[in-house]
């Protein structure tokens, strides 16, 4: 039988990052220099231009100094996620 797992919530992983950031209250300049990312690459993110890739999003983990899960959590928004007993 084969699992099909439903689409991961890019949205909720974009809306993660710009609370982060927001909460720290940071500019995007600060927050290329912490992650040591392109400005462009951050902006693209925020808007959704762009989904990343693992190595961006372990970046921006270790600038905010949260886990990766963190952002990784939020690609399961609105669906149950895999391992957790179902109600």
């Amino acid at each position: 039988m084969t699992i099909i797992p439903p689409d991961p919530d890019l949205n909720a992983l974009r809306v993660e990052l710009v609370r982060l950031r927001g909460e720290r209250g940071w500019t995007i300049d600060q927050l290329a220099e912490r992650s040591n990312l392109a400005r462009r690459t951050l902006i693209d993110l925020e808007h959704g231009r762009s989904t990343g890739t693992v190595t961006t999003w372990h970046a921006l983990a270790h600038a905010f100094d949260v886990p990766i899960e963190r952002f990784l959590t939020a690609l399961c928004e609105g669906h149950p996620i895999p391992g957790t007993p179902q109600p």
